[in-house]
């Protein structure tokens, strides 16, 4: 069961539930080993929705120093038109390196955004912000890693940071690190992964309830040639039938989408999924049926 909402007696912010989409998919993120001079020069030319700059566990421990030194003149090096593609994964707080980490990628004045990892409560995020200049906004993708962090999951996606230091930052997704949170769990993590239904169910949750992203580990898909955007066919299918019943003061109707002869009846959740179908495709960038 997800922790309760109304639990926000602690101190923290709550930010009002929400069950708006951004415009702005993540739908590929990149990570970069910022100790590698190579890849940081390589991922200039990714098409990736977002280049995650990593200080955290692609580099060595004793290469991070020397990481994020470097990273710092790489980014100051990139123009701002970068900066919304741009985020950082840093140091977990409770790790040595997370102060120095916090204050040197601030110094480039365009970073948006950064990756914490290891958030197990709100109340984490309050620390994360309290390095964070006042009025300075800032988005943190919240990864989830342990059982606590699952258990907590409502009040971190709620998230509001409170008033002074740090009032403009704001948790924008979640992340799931499924290896990270087996392994806090001694979850065996099986080829199906159903044993990771339920997290990730949970996660999901939280995140539709306060209006973010959740962001899930890569999957293989078989035959993935069939996936020819038939749903967003349908989609608009929906959307444009459904206005035409409507101002027939019809509020259903049957649908054919394949022609087949299978009909199915297309009613007001039915309209509200394929209105969110063809949102997520406008904001792909995808050309919407004219059906």
């Amino acid at each position: 069961m997800l922790a309760r909402i109304p639990a926000l007696k602690r101190g923290v912010g709550a930010r009002p539930y929400s069950v708006a989409t951004q415009a702005k998919l993540q739908r590929s993120l990149l990570y970069v080993p910022s100790s590698n001079e190579r890849m940081l020069q390589k991922s200039l030319s990714s098409p990736s929705d977002a280049i995650i700059y990593d200080l955290e566990d692609s580099v060595a421990p004793n290469e991070k120093d020397r990481a994020r030194i470097a990273l710092l003149g790489f980014l100051q090096g990139q123009s701002p038109e970068r900066a919304a593609r741009t985020f950082v994964r840093l140091n977990a707080i409770d790790t040595p390196q997370f102060v120095d980490d916090i204050t040197t990628v601030l110094k480039w004045p365009h970073l948006q955004g950064i990756v914490m990892p290891k958030i197990h409560s709100a109340e984490h995020l309050d620390k994360v912000a309290s390095y964070v200049p006042e009025g300075r906004p800032l988005s943190i993708i919240a990864s989830i890693e342990s059982a606590r962090g699952l258990w907590d999951v409502g009040h971190i996606a709620g998230w509001k940071a409170g008033q002074g230091a740090g009032n403009k930052v704001t948790v924008s997704s979640l992340l799931f690190a499924a290896e990270d949170y087996c392994a806090d769990t001694h979850i065996i993590r099986t080829k199906t992964r159903q044993e990771l239904l339920y997290p990730r169910s949970q996660m999901a949750t939280a995140a539709k309830a306060f209006g973010i992203q959740c962001i899930d580990m890569i999957s293989c898909v078989e035959n993935a040639k069939k996936l020819d955007g038939w749903e967003l066919v349908r989609a608009a299918k929906i959307v444009s039938q459904m206005a035409h019943s409507r101002a027939s003061a019809t509020g259903a109707f049957g649908l054919d989408a394949s022609g087949s002869g299978d009909v199915e009846m297309i009613d007001a959740p039915m309209l509200k999924q394929a209105e969110a179908t063809i949102a997520k495709a406008k904001a792909a960038g995808l050309k919407i049926p004219n059906v």
